[in-house]
């Protein structure tokens, strides 16, 4: 014997709920949240620091680093000189809203400008929970193929933005990025798409540029 029960609300409500609670008060208080995602290694640290090398001085930047454990992210991105906390999940794979809340409320929100979280290294889960951000960002890097977009079709789409990372060793690898870029569009034809290398910064410019464009239309 057996039951069988619909199930007519959705498990992620009350989180979605929080979410857009969380943007609000963001809103109210002038802060730019932004989540970054990618796989483990696809150079979401080294990124953020570039990005840091070319926005400190230009705006106030609170980091919040997410990990399962260690502090190795929040060591080296607290040598830029800004606020900056690291999160542990304790085993999950993902922040929410309440979790990324508690991260700010600890980090504080006072006189930011713009609040960055490094989500969990994971293509999966870190997409299934708005964390109430104003923007998602996706970092694939060369190395994992142009063919993830197509494997891993939520992150794509609920992200607004796609770095292409470490494009110095594209040569090396069978990546094809115009492909890889019609697999992102696919997905999602509204993302904008950056083809960078954070270690050699190509392309973090243009990036910085969008970046730094969003935070002030947020702020108006």
């Amino acid at each position: 014997m057996y039951k069988i029960i619909e199930v007519k609300q959705s498990v992620f409500e009350d989180n979605n709920k929080d979410a857009n609670k969380l943007r609000e008060e963001c809103k109210d208080k002038g802060v730019f949240l932004l989540n970054i995602m990618s796989s483990p290694g696809a150079g979401k640290t080294t990124t953020l620091s570039r990005t840091l090398e070319r926005l400190k001085d230009r705006m106030r930047i609170g980091i919040m680093e997410a990990d399962i454990d260690s502090d190795v992210d929040a060591k080296t991105i607290s040598e830029y000189g800004v606020r900056t906390i690291q999160l542990h999940t304790g085993g999950m794979c993902h922040l929410d809203a309440d979790m990324t809340r508690q991260g700010l409320r600890e980090m504080g929100m006072e006189d930011l400008d713009l609040a960055v979280l490094e989500n969990v290294g994971n293509l999966v889960c870190p997409a299934e929970f708005d964390t109430g951000s104003t923007k998602n960002v996706a970092i694939l890097s060369v190395p994992e193929g142009d063919d993830k977009p197509l494997k891993y079709p939520l992150m794509f789409q609920v992200c607004d933005v796609v770095l292409i990372n470490k494009m110095d060793v594209l040569s090396y690898f069978d990546f094809d990025v115009e492909k890889c870029k019609e697999n992102i569009l696919y997905r999602n034809p509204n993302a904008k798409i950056f083809e960078v290398c954070a270690k050699t910064g190509e392309g973090i410019d243009d990036w910085c540029n969008w970046l730094e464009n969003e935070v002030k239309a947020w702020k108006e």
